[in-house]
């Protein structure tokens, strides 16, 4: 059961919270404590939602630009590709170009930990959107599940680079940050007075990703590991373009055509989501850049270099 909101620092809430989610959402049998755990469930939902607020209010100004008609709210949309919190972080041109070894499996192992499984938010999300939405996300959907082949599943993918490379991500040796971005992206999917943000996160992750993964491919192949290694990130540098351009088609403007109120909500979801990835990137780069090092480093960081 978490104590008291008020006494745990970011930190310890998105730890906790990350602990929970991994209980949660696996599958489960019945209990005769089930009662006990709908109890504790709700204790970590009231945690999540004072997360998920506080997150929330902090973009609302600058999600407020956006609001108009749909051209309008689809010119600021696309903007964030290189306008939005995080874009063009010099962290992923210094993975591309100076990042070691042990640098650049630390930073995966970042990644794959902090990963909260593009295809079950997807699932999550759908539930109940009109149909030319709901369509969209099943296309989606069926390219992340590999049309039905295991081999070229997204996720299998993930965890194949994570096996060859010898990862071992787990909560406790994860930055918080990237604790925060997981928690944030299924609190907001698994939470259906967030079903607009959800889809302006999901949208915004598929806008944005390329020019990333496009670099972490391009450091992989420098530090010569192998193309199974790589095909995860190999794949969203070319997939996702076309996935943010059917996104923002079938569902973003659609939506704000139908119902413009939503736009606020689709412009903080992918604010949220573009905040929680700035953080992460400013977290990893501070950790990781060995020639920024001063006398009060962690010897952990040392050992990166």
């Amino acid at each position: 059961m978490p104590v008291a909101l008020d006494t745990l620092s970011s930190e310890e809430r998105h730890r906790q919270l990350a602990e929970f989610n991994t209980r949660r959402l696996a599958p489960g049998l019945p209990s005769s404590h089930w009662e006990d755990d709908l109890h504790r469930e709700y204790a970590y939902r009231v945690m999540e939602g004072h997360e998920l607020e506080a997150l929330r209010l902090a973009v609302e100004p600058l999600a407020a630009e956006a609001i108009g008609d749909s051209d309008r709210f689809v010119r600021w949309f696309e903007s964030l590709a290189v306008l939005g919190p995080g874009q063009g972080h010099p962290l992923f041109v210094w993975l591309a170009e100076k990042a070691n070894l042990a640098q650049m499996r630390w930073f995966l192992t970042q990644e794959a930990a902090g990963e909260a499984g593009f295809e079950d938010l997807l699932a999550y999300a759908q539930v109940k959107l009109p149909p030319r939405a709901k369509l969209e996300c099943a296309r989606n959907f069926w390219d992340e599940m590999g049309h039905g082949k295991q081999g070229a599943m997204h996720g299998q993918m993930l965890d194949n680079m994570v096996r060859e490379l010898a990862l071992q991500p787990a909560i406790a040796t994860t930055v918080w940050e990237s604790l925060a971005l997981a928690n944030t992206m299924v609190g907001l999917a698994t939470t259906r007075r967030y079903a607009y943000h959800a889809l302006g996160a999901l949208g915004v992750i598929e806008l944005t990703a390329p020019g990333r993964v496009t670099h972490v491919a391009a450091g992989m192949r420098r530090l010569a590991l192998s193309g199974h290694a790589r095909a995860y990130f190999d794949l969203h540098a070319a997939l996702d373009v076309s996935h943010s351009r059917a996104w923002i088609r079938e569902i973003i403007r659609p939506m704000v055509e139908a119902d413009p109120w939503c736009a606020q909500a689709l412009a903080e979801g992918a604010l949220m989501r573009l905040t929680c990835g700035a953080r992460c990137f400013e977290r990893y780069f501070s950790d990781l850049r060995c020639d920024r090092q001063t006398d009060d480093v962690p010897a952990a960081r040392h050992a990166l270099c």
